[in-house]
């Protein structure tokens, strides 16, 4: 990594610090409810990888330093530019498919896959990195990666290039895994008023 590229991740390391701790009072977690149903594409993933789907270690939020921050904007950039949009039709001639990208190619379940398998590399807790389903604002279903940290959750998306806070986007969220087993989901208590469309398998 450059020196500039390393200042500038050290000083929007810097800035996301400061008004994360300002925003801490401000609905900055997602208000998660009860047990809901686990996405297909994701229950035949745990299939396959079972051991990407068991009890996880939940100790709390994580902590959110500069040098984490840095490597999740970095890992949100390699994968949103190293792997080519594609759909499941496209690629294996089905709707749904969750996998890792092959050859570079892969739709949003797979860009979050490859995201939280290298988070976690870097030694981030499967905890505190979790899959989520939302809708966009024109009705689309899509998946993104929360990160859940001390200072809230923040969004690692393939659509949007910036690491954002949950409540900083425009989607309307309806689950995502628990943080305490990575095969199960809990739902999600979106109170914001976004507009609700019906879900596409389109990405």
């Amino acid at each position: 990594m450059g020196t500039r590229t390393g200042m500038l991740h050290a000083a929007i390391a810097a800035a996301m610090l400061t008004s994360g701790a300002q925003a801490a009072s401000a609905q900055s977690f997602m208000p998660t409810g009860g047990l809901s149903t686990q996405p297909v594409g994701h229950y035949e993933f745990c299939q396959r990888e079972q051991r990407e789907c068991t009890s996880t270690a939940h100790a709390g939020p994580v902590e959110l330093t500069r040098p984490l921050w840095a490597q999740i904007v970095e890992v949100n950039n390699i994968v949103n530019t190293t792997v080519t949009p594609r759909t499941d039709m496209e690629l294996w001639g089905v709707e749904e498919r969750w996998t890792y990208p092959v050859n570079g190619y892969g739709d949003c379940e797979d860009y979050v896959l490859e995201k939280r398998r290298r988070l976690i590399k870097a030694g981030v807790p499967a905890s505190n990195l979790l899959i989520t389903v939302v809708r966009q604002p024109n009705g689309d279903g899509h998946a993104v990666l929360t990160v859940h940290t001390n200072m809230g959750d923040f969004v690692l998306d393939n659509l949007e290039p910036r690491v954002l806070a949950w409540n900083e986007t425009e989607y309307s969220y309806l689950k995502r895994q628990s943080a305490k087993h990575s095969g199960m989901w809990v739902s999600i208590d979106d109170g914001r008023n976004v507009l609700v469309g019906s879900v596409s398998s389109n990405r």
